[in-house]
């Protein structure tokens, strides 16, 4: 029987308190919308933009260190995939969004 008296309100009109519960819904969601925006999807977008040019500005002789935490000497280069070299002789293949940061020149040296 609940269910006719929702109607019955209904058909009344509503008191003017739930007129302001409804603005207060919206601008809560509002709120929640652009503090997602700021706190998480604008910073994410900024990482993914500053990563997306460390990756494109690569070239040889450039000293990284990949996501795994290996430090190498970038000696070749192709679409996909970068090659480092990590010891006197070694080298060792990554694909490029494994990159993690570029390190300053001379920091193999100083390890």
């Amino acid at each position: 029987m609940s269910f006719l008296i929702a109607t019955a309100q209904a058909a009344e009109g509503a008191p003017a308190g739930q007129m302001d519960s409804g603005l207060f819904n919206i601008i809560f969601l509002v709120g929640f919308g652009l503090i997602f925006y700021f706190f998480m999807w604008r910073p994410q977008a900024k990482r993914s933009k500053e990563h997306k040019n460390l990756i494109g500005g690569l070239a040889k002789g450039d000293e990284v260190i990949t996501a795994g935490g290996i430090i190498g000497k970038v000696i070749r280069l192709n679409d996909d995939y970068v090659v480092l070299e990590v010891a006197e002789g070694t080298e060792m293949k990554f694909q490029k969004a494994h990159v993690a940061a570029e390190l300053p020149k001379g920091t193999i040296k100083g390890i």
